[in-house]
């Protein structure tokens, strides 16, 4: 087992897990590999359902991409467009509905969570998407004018360029849209705590048990290093950290690392200076910085992929420049955290649902999007576990590219492509 990474939510775990390891044969209804998001929330709903689950994670719950993040909820769904273009096809005119309602779901599903379980995880709303060119804004005036068509327009309002100040002592934007749906969280007692709850509702949970076969049949066997599991029901929902699934999800999803780093704890009166409204923040480019303070004034900042599938050789040092011109204030300001971690990301950036056989599925792939989106899948994969496969199959259907050979191929044509686009947005005014 691989401990956690020096993260600054590891640092700040309220309740520390201390599951067994698997070191026996057992049986139940539905066995869930990996203890992120996806498969915490998946066990979670499918007991609040009635069936038996048990859960296996080959490290700590929460130790993946589900640790490493920004801890932003935002409605920044990852592959809206192409989604829209597939479900036009195929339901008509309610695929931008189904989208839109879609880009929001999460939201509704952690806030309920939370309230239920009484979850502590630093809960707060309030983002505010930038305009890092002049000409981001019409993107955001579009974005504005849709949630106005749709509802929302109290939640969501335009700022100028002018008005900036009263939000961010940054000198870089041109404008932003605020999103006060919008919210920010501490990911690592979110996902324990759902942990916690799933637990108290009768779901068996087992760490450092990583999962070696998946023997495929009428109840399939998952065998790890000192134990099965026989089930009715499988899900794979390692995202980017596990080989599971192959040959069937060979070329499908490419680990891209994620940068994050979290400094000194800010005195009370910089943290008003720099961000006085408490917001979490990124901006409009394709390969963005996001950022936010978190509970106890620290500035947490993200950003720089690389779509390599390398970590960064030191993160903090890579991201400092960023943040120094975000706030020029925090030049030379220590860095105490910074740590990186996988995403997995889709070449059309849609999440991958489906099965590897009849009675295995895998849920993956929500390409730097995670928080809420893994929420989302989570709820279908329950409901289609459960018989209910109407939201299921509008995702098993959609048509993704699959990049041949191996791995590390296919990285570097997801890198190629990556500087295409961050090539072209720099020609953008």
């Amino acid at each position: 087992m691989q401990a956690r990474c020096g993260s600054y939510y590891n640092a700040t775990i309220q309740h520390e897990t201390d599951y067994p390891r698997l070191t026996e044969d057992i049986q139940t209804d539905v066995v869930v590999i990996g203890g992120g998001f996806t498969g915490v929330n998946t066990a979670l709903e499918l007991v609040e359902r009635g069936y038996k689950v048990v859960l296996l994670e080959a490290n700590k719950i929460a130790w993946g991409a589900t640790g490493r993040n920004g801890g932003q909820v935002t409605g920044s769904l990852s592959g809206d467009q192409a989604m829209t273009k597939q479900l036009r096809n195929r339901i008509g005119a309610e695929a931008e509905d189904f989208v839109w309602a879609l880009r929001w779901r999460g939201h509704d599903i952690i806030k309920n969570r939370v309230a239920k379980y009484n979850i502590d995880c630093d809960l707060r709303h309030g983002h505010l998407h930038t305009a890092y060119k002049p000409a981001h804004m019409d993107e955001l005036k579009s974005m504005l004018d849709e949630a106005g068509r749709r509802g929302m327009g109290d939640l969501v309002s335009l700022v100028g360029k002018d008005e900036m100040p009263q939000y961010l002592e940054s000198p870089l934007y041109h404008g932003g849209l605020l999103n006060k749906k919008n919210m920010h969280l501490h990911s690592v007692n979110l996902c324990i705590g759902e942990a916690r709850a799933a637990e108290g509702l009768g779901v068996k949970i087992f760490e450092d048990s990583q999962v070696m076969d998946i023997i495929e049949g009428a109840r399939p066997v998952v065998k790890t290093a000192f134990g099965s599991v026989t089930a009715s029901k499988v899900l794979i929902a390692g995202n980017a950290y596990h080989k599971l699934g192959r040959p069937k999800l060979r070329g499908m999803l490419f680990p891209a690392s994620l940068g994050n780093c979290a400094t000194v704890r800010l005195s009370d009166e910089v943290a008003k200076a720099i961000n006085p409204h408490n917001l979490a923040v990124y901006d409009c480019r394709f390969v963005l910085d996001y950022y936010r303070l978190t509970a106890d004034n620290r500035l947490m900042f993200g950003g720089g992929t690389n779509y390599s599938g390398r970590d960064p050789k030191n993160v903090a040092e890579e991201l400092r420049p960023a943040i120094e011109r975000t706030f020029p204030r925090l030049k030379g300001v220590e860095i105490e955290f910074a740590w990186a971690g996988m995403a997995g990301i889709v070449l059309n950036r849609i999440p991958q649902l489906g099965k590897v056989s009849e009675h295995v599925y895998y849920c993956q792939g929500y390409s730097g999007h995670g928080v809420a989106t893994s929420h989302i899948m989570s709820e279908i994969m329950a409901k289609a576990i459960d018989g209910d496969l109407h939201e299921f199959g509008l995702f098993a259907g959609m048509k993704h590219w699959r990049i041949p050979l191996n791995e590390w191929f296919g990285n570097q044509a997801l890198a190629i492509g990556m500087l295409y686009y961050q090539l072209r947005e720099s020609l953008r005014g």
